[in-house]
């Protein structure tokens, strides 16, 4: 079976969609490699019994784009969410977070909610993440930050592409568990945490459907071109508007 060339890959992803953040590859294995650090710095105090690498696993998409690095379940251990739908915790564990007892006397999630969270089913070792160009590891996931335009053009490729809202780390779950392709709008309490900005939503493709989802967006990106020229020559039949 041939190597996949990850690289070409990031690379066409990029073209096609024009994408101004890089691909991240997401791999969840059985234990860290010796050559992958974990994220640098001190964790901080526990609050609540809670303390971690970084203030939610959804910094670590950010982180990504520029290194390669590994993680385990203590580096996620801030958020009780990040760690039920990264395979750390299970539900019941989540559910006794004092952050997620915050986030339902806030009315911003119902309980009855939880239970329907995607969460990936086996505990991983580790959790390695860096820019797809860079992966030397098959990714479980990839995961792109896309604008409305970029997002749009992923729809087409996908017209049954799954759209979720809070949390928005859970679409890495329904990639890798499902094997489907999700698309969030984001959530508030990611996007605070990570400083996404407001016209960004996120998309995780199955890892395997990486190559598949390329030669469906070169198709797109035909396309559109084509209904381009037709608009752009109709629409010069018609005043512009100041």
């Amino acid at each position: 079976m041939p190597k996949t060339d990850y690289m070409r890959l990031d690379r066409a992803l990029v073209d096609l969609l024009a994408l101004d953040v890089p691909p991240i590859s997401i791999s969840f294995i059985d234990a860290q490699p010796p050559d992958l650090a974990r994220p640098a710095g001190t964790m901080p105090p526990p609050l609540d019994g809670r303390t971690g690498a970084v203030s939610a696993s959804c910094v670590f998409w950010v982180m990504a784009t520029r290194q390669r690095f590994a993680t385990v379940a203590a580096d996620h251990g801030n958020c009780s969410v990040g760690s039920l739908t990264h395979g750390f915790k299970t539900l019941a564990e989540a559910a006794k977070g004092a952050d997620v007892t915050s986030l339902v006397e806030a009315n911003w999630v119902a309980p009855e909610v939880f239970p329907k969270i995607t969460a990936v089913t086996r505990k991983p070792g580790a959790i390695v993440y860096g820019p797809l160009a860079q992966t030397t590891l098959h990714p479980d996931v990839v995961f792109l930050r896309l604008n409305s335009r970029q997002m749009m053009k992923v729809h087409a490729a996908y017209p049954e592409l799954r759209f979720e809202g809070k949390p928005q780390c859970h679409i890495i779950a329904i990639a890798k568990e499902s094997g489907v392709p999700a698309a969030s709008t984001g959530c508030t309490l990611s996007r605070e945490r990570t400083g996404m900005s407001d016209s960004e939503m996120t998309f995780a493709v199955p890892g395997h459907r990486l190559a598949e989802l390329v030669e469906r967006l070169k198709s797109v990106h035909a396309a559109d071109l084509r209904v381009t020229a037709l608009a752009r020559e109709d629409s010069a039949r018609f005043p512009v508007v100041a």
